[in-house]
């Protein structure tokens, strides 16, 4: 395992660096390998709605590791045990669903840095750490850790100034689908009241100096939040890619 220190995306999101990622939902690792060779800026590991647990989660992460993409963990839950076993294994980057107040934004942030910081167990004999080779892990970590927060309901959306103002919330990720179905548009995330929502929340960050990221599997969707200035973005999901790529073999016979 070799210290992530400094955390090169981190820097990226600081900087509002344009990247594009996958979403990675088959827990396989061996399709996480394959997309790591294939030179994406970041893929995402999904807890929250693939068939994902730790163990699984670790031998993805040890696959992707291997290549020159950031690895981002996502929780299925903000909940500060499992933020430290995503950390134990070795993710530097976290994205956290569903936040909706400044306090859940700093009880994430929290959970992500050891004491006097933050409230992280400390345990020496981690993948994180190298298996406690690495003391320089312990003195650095808690100014390299990723903090990506994702707004997803009217109330995340009506809290955004006060999210992003918390110290330690790196960037704010747009949920598509769940702000159109918050809105009362399910399955529209194009719908204008839906697409007022996402302007809003990627301005406040802006105004704030804070990246902003969006899940945009359309590729004319994609450009147009990039050249809005949505700074991450995620342009596909494995499963989707997979399937398309099925149907459209199957197709041509």
């Amino acid at each position: 395992m070799k210290l992530q220190i400094p955390n090169a995306f981190r820097q990226k999101l600081l900087a509002r660096e344009t990247t594009v990622g996958l979403w990675l939902s088959t827990g396989s690792p061996t399709l996480a390998e394959m997309a790591g060779v294939c030179g994406y800026d970041w893929l995402l590991l999904d807890g929250e709605h693939a068939p994902n647990d730790i163990p699984l989660l670790m031998s993805q992460l040890q696959a992707v590791n291997a290549s020159s993409s950031a690895a981002i963990g996502r929780p299925p839950v903000n909940d500060q045990t499992l933020i430290k076993q995503y950390l134990d294994i070795g993710f530097y980057n976290l994205l956290i669903p569903f936040i909706e107040s400044r306090e859940q934004a700093e009880y994430a942030v929290a959970a992500t840095r050891y004491p006097p910081e933050g409230v992280r167990g400390v345990a020496g004999m981690t993948r994180a750490s190298a298996y406690g080779t690495e003391p320089e892990y312990f003195k650095q970590v808690n100014q390299n850790i990723g903090v990506i927060l994702q707004i997803e309901s009217r109330a995340g959306v009506d809290a955004v100034e006060d999210i992003v103002a918390v110290d330690g919330v790196d960037a704010i990720f747009i949920g598509p689908s769940d702000l159109s179905a918050a809105y009362g548009h399910l399955g529209q995330p194009q719908h204008p009241e839906v697409q007022q929502a996402i302007a809003h929340v990627h301005e406040v960050a802006n105004a704030a100096g804070k990246a902003s990221g969006i899940l945009a599997v359309v590729p004319e969707d994609a450009q147009r939040y990039i050249s809005m200035g949505v700074s991450f973005v995620g342009i596909g999901v494995d499963l989707s890619v997979y399937k398309n790529a099925l149907v459209g073999l199957r197709n041509r016979f």
